[in-house]
């Protein structure tokens, strides 16, 4: 099959559960309210949710979390998903699947959030927890995690592509200087383990707390400064990314690291290199402002 997207529906999901997984054929199947770029995701009745690789660079990603969320989530204070079997290929659909168990709670958007200061403070526990957790055997960042957790010269073509077609639209000064800045260092203490797509949208909340760190695709290890974006994409406020900051003991060049990765996929975003989206390119543009504007 060519690598290419096709249609992935409720239809396909039930074929699927119904051959490999006939104990469960009985359970209502539908598409969730928001879905991601990775994977096509349903509710399998009231327990259960399916998550399907959308396109073949994706597909890796599930052995990858089957074999691994097991062992980190005892050891992570928050919850995230729960493997429970593993589909294989079939009926037209070329790639492994997945069911997890499904976990209550509702997205962190402004609505929703009780205390930005506190999310902050939580989000930092979490990830240094992930961060103090062995990583013998773990994948090191590659291409299945799409190099978060690995060298940001990666895409540095990319990078300068982008500032250079947004030139007049953004301080591409700012831009190239923080790029070229974060390319100078390195991570230089032991690999750790990086959650890969640490943003709103991955973190459930309960009650307006922090409840659940949810999609796991780009889990590696490696440098953790990918996973610091979310400083300046959701924790805006200087108060909010202080706490979030000093929660982290990792040194400055982490953090200027941790822009760039922030720089580099707002850039690409609002350049309409992925994700074609008018509000999404718009936020980009508030994001860029926001990192350059960091006196951090």
């Amino acid at each position: 099959m060519k690598n290419e997207p096709f249609l992935i529906d409720d239809k396909l999901a039930y074929r699927l559960v119904a051959r490999q997984f006939p104990q469960w054929k009985h359970l209502p199947i539908e598409s969730v309210a928001r879905n991601g770029w990775d994977n096509k995701t349903f509710h399998l009745g009231k327990e259960f949710l399916i998550r399907m690789p959308t396109r073949k660079e994706y597909a890796a990603q599930v052995e990858k979390e089957q074999m691994w969320l097991p062992f980190l989530g005892p050891l992570l204070p928050f919850a995230i998903p729960e493997p429970v079997a593993m589909g294989i290929p079939g009926d037209s659909y070329p790639w492994k699947w997945s069911v997890y168990r499904w976990i209550e709670g509702e997205t962190a958007t402004e609505g929703h959030i009780t205390d930005l200061n506190n999310l902050a403070k939580d989000l930092a526990g979490f990830l240094l927890a992930l961060q103090s957790i062995d990583t013998t055997g773990g994948p090191i960042a590659g291409a299945h995690s799409f190099w978060r957790g690995g060298p940001l010269l990666t895409y540095d073509d990319e990078t300068r592509k982008a500032i250079a077609l947004l030139k007049g639209k953004i301080d591409t000064d700012a831009a190239t200087k923080l790029w070229e800045t974060a390319l100078e260092s390195r991570w230089l203490g032991k690999p750790v383990w990086v959650h890969g797509d640490m943003s709103s949208g991955n973190l459930l909340l309960k009650v307006g707390k922090l409840h659940a760190v949810i999609d796991f695709g780009q889990l590696a290890v490696g440098d953790p400064a990918c996973d610091l974006a979310i400083a300046w994409t959701l924790f805006t406020g200087e108060k909010c990314r202080k706490i979030f900051r000093e929660k982290l003991p990792l040194d400055a060049h982490t953090w200027t690291r941790g822009r760039a990765w922030t720089l580099w996929k707002a850039l690409i975003v609002a350049a309409g290199f992925t994700n074609p989206n008018n509000a999404e390119a718009v936020r980009c543009f508030s994001i860029i402002d926001t990192v350059l504007r960091d006196p951090e």
